[in-house]
């Protein structure tokens, strides 16, 4: 049997070789790296790019009752936030009038999906009607879970019930907010009508709703909550 074996040095082909066989490949590697950079790239800036969506779900404290829909709360919070460098959009879904059930009932369309966080605003009338805390507790509890659920971001402000309800009431309803969020670790607002409440200058003339200056208190105040609810979002995996 005769072998016929190849002289050693330099191989036969284009291995490696400038317009051989492997530059193509070598090109077509180059380019397929470029194109899922790019692509990291863009969808990066994308993610970047979009704002951060919240939602207000509240009553008339956050609807901005009597007031231009420039100074609501939300839109006071928003502004206050963009001047401050955040991307964020925040849309209003306050109802005058309703209850921690009302926003149950409507939670699925009120807080849409694409939503990052909720400012959880409601128990104020149902203070105010004498509402039983335990059906208060039960409704607020159930949009939270519901929220973690869809993995958004909740920031609870409390409310008090009117000092003139008797101590039994006081004690039952006060509770809720501050056991709520640290049962569920959400950022808390206490009281959303701290320093507010009370001071007729900063309120309407039925003297529960904030005017807008008591807005722009109530805003000042709530913004590092705010801000600490943002820090949420974006440190989520």
């Amino acid at each position: 049997m005769q072998l016929f074996l190849r002289p050693l040095g330099r191989p036969s082909g284009s291995y490696g070789k400038p317009g051989g066989a492997v530059q193509p490949i070598r090109l077509a590697i180059m380019a397929v790296a470029w194109l899922a950079m790019a692509a990291a790239t863009l969808t990066t800036g994308q993610a970047e790019d979009r704002p951060i969506r919240i939602v207000v779900l509240g009553d008339s404290l956050s609807a901005g009752f009597g007031l231009a829909a420039q100074d609501a709360l939300p839109a006071k919070l928003e502004r206050s936030l963009k001047a401050k460098g955040y991307n964020v959009a925040i849309e209003n879904a306050g109802v005058s009038g309703d209850t921690a059930a009302g926003g149950l009932g409507r939670l699925d369309w009120s807080v849409p999906d694409g939503t990052d966080a909720v400012i959880l605003e409601l128990g104020a009338n149902d203070a105010l009607r004498g509402a039983d805390p335990k059906q208060t507790r039960a409704s607020l509890e159930a949009i939270i879970r519901r929220l973690k659920e869809r993995r958004i971001a909740v920031l609870l402000a409390g409310m008090l019930a009117p000092r003139n309800f008797g101590e039994d009431y006081l004690k039952a309803f006060d509770p809720i907010y501050p056991e709520l969020a640290a049962k569920y670790d959400l950022v808390l607002y206490p009281f959303i009508l701290d320093v507010v409440a009370g001071d007729r200058a900063l309120n309407l003339s039925d003297g529960v709703h904030p005017t807008a200056p008591g807005v722009d208190i109530i805003a000042s105040r709530m913004l590092p909550k705010v801000e600490e609810l943002i820090a949420r979002v974006k440190s989520r995996p």
